[in-house]
């Protein structure tokens, strides 16, 4: 092979390679397959993206609200090794591991670990990572039901001088850092925070990108990040801020603490964004995603310019994504191994996940969510369909049960 014919097999290796990762990275949520003939079943690959591998010890340095309710709290991290932190990606997350007691009228309750995942709330910085984390109650509706379990343990248990047990930033919905492009960004309820990641890094290191922050929350009293918002609208002209109010408290004023009433929909960015290109970024309750993210397509926005992050079970479809196969739903066999159950699936459970529990198998699960990896399982035989793709990076020859279906019959190592 000559000199000139292997640069050009070079090249065309590279480019190939390119396309690929552009692919995944406009394509992430697309349905997605993982075969287990098709992947190698060796052991996990090393992650060499991550900032650190495994478990991280890290001090609660400082606690603080966000809001007139005290429903948000922040919390500020330092390494207890006291290495520097490396940044990550706004709009990025941290998983975490909790020893929560579960709240029961049985006094001998003993804790349990918990596996849960919650966005970075604010700019890379050396010193500390910030999450901020929403109390849920008991439904209103339905008072019979528990509070969350891990929001309420933050707020009630986690105080300043705690160690928590952290894993690396990690997360494929981030900012494009190409400053020529606007960005909208959308958050609904908590969905506010990995937007106040991208917004205080756009601020500091893109102060003259314009960007659109719509924010939609019930009234003034779960206005997280408030005072901080109005600071920085005022003092950096390019930041267009667009707070909606749907049921606004007698004492709330449009035009002071909201601007607009309703909803974020489609309507409301016609009225609002300038004519040209954007990136749209949308996080937020299941029912805000699954309409906002499809008019968004429908509205014409190409597909690559639409990124999003659903906190809690959204199916979100878009136009040209592939629907899930009949395969997904036909009655196929499931061993579990390690457990020694052969078990049939009929497509009445949502996930591997919840199949597993139902039949009392045993399997390590936490945010539910394809986020966190921790219901990560090698699969020895058969295929598992995604709806979406996952946001954890699966290693090659393992499924998460989480958000997995089975296309054929399976053969998992649990």
């Amino acid at each position: 092979m000559t000199a000139t014919e292997l640069l050009a097999l070079i090249s065309a290796a590279l480019l190939l390679q390119l396309a690929a990762g552009i692919g995944w990275t406009v394509w992430r949520r697309r349905a997605a397959q993982v075969t287990a003939k098709s992947l190698a079943p060796a052991a996990k690959p090393a992650k060499t993206d991550a900032a650190w591998s495994g478990w991280r010890e890290f001090r609660v340095a400082q606690r603080a609200f966000e809001d007139a309710a005290q429903s948000h709290c922040s919390f500020y991290l330092q390494p207890v090794d006291g290495q520097p932190l490396p940044p990550f990606k706004p709009g990025q997350f941290l998983t975490f591991a909790l020893d929560v007691t579960p709240r029961s009228a049985d006094a001998a309750a003993t804790a349990r670990v918990i596996t849960r995942c919650y966005s970075l709330s604010d700019r890379p910085e050396s010193a500390h990572y910030r999450v901020t984390i929403k109390r849920v109650p008991a439904p209103a509706e339905q008072p019979e039901f528990d509070p969350g379990l891990s929001s309420n343990h933050f707020h009630d248990r986690v105080q300043v001088g705690d160690a928590l047990r952290v894993k690396a930033p990690a997360g494929h919905f981030f900012i494009d850092p190409d400053p020529t492009v606007p960005a909208v960004l959308i958050g609904g309820g908590i969905g506010i925070t990995p937007m106040m990641s991208m917004l205080r890094w756009c601020v500091a290191q893109q102060p003259q990108r314009v960007v659109h922050l719509y924010y939609g929350l019930r009234n003034s009293g779960e206005h997280a990040f408030k005072k901080q918002l109005e600071e920085l609208a005022a003092s950096h002209p390019a930041l267009r801020l667009n707070i909606v109010y749907s049921r606004p408290g007698e004492s709330d004023h449009q035009g002071r603490d909201y601007q607009h009433q309703g909803h974020v929909d489609v309507e409301l960015l016609r009225r609002t964004l300038p004519h040209g290109r954007h990136q749209f970024y949308v996080c937020g309750p299941p029912m805000m995603m699954q309409a906002l993210v499809p008019a968004l397509a429908a509205w014409g926005v190409p597909v690559a310019d639409i990124h999003y992050e659903a906190f809690g079970p959204a199916s979100v479809k878009l136009p040209g994504a592939p629907e899930v196969t009949a395969s997904a739903v036909a009655a196929v066999e499931v061993r579990f191994q390690r457990s020694g159950r052969t078990l049939t699936w009929n497509g009445r459970d949502a996930s591997l996940l919840d199949f597993a529990e139902r039949h009392g198998v045993a399997v390590e699960s936490g945010c539910r969510s394809g986020g966190c990896g921790s219901c990560e399982t090698r699969l020895l035989e058969g295929t598992v369909q995604y709806e979406h793709a996952p946001d954890h990076d699966v290693a090659a020859g393992h499924c998460l049960l989480c958000v997995g279906r089975p296309s054929s019959p399976l053969v998992l190592e649990a």
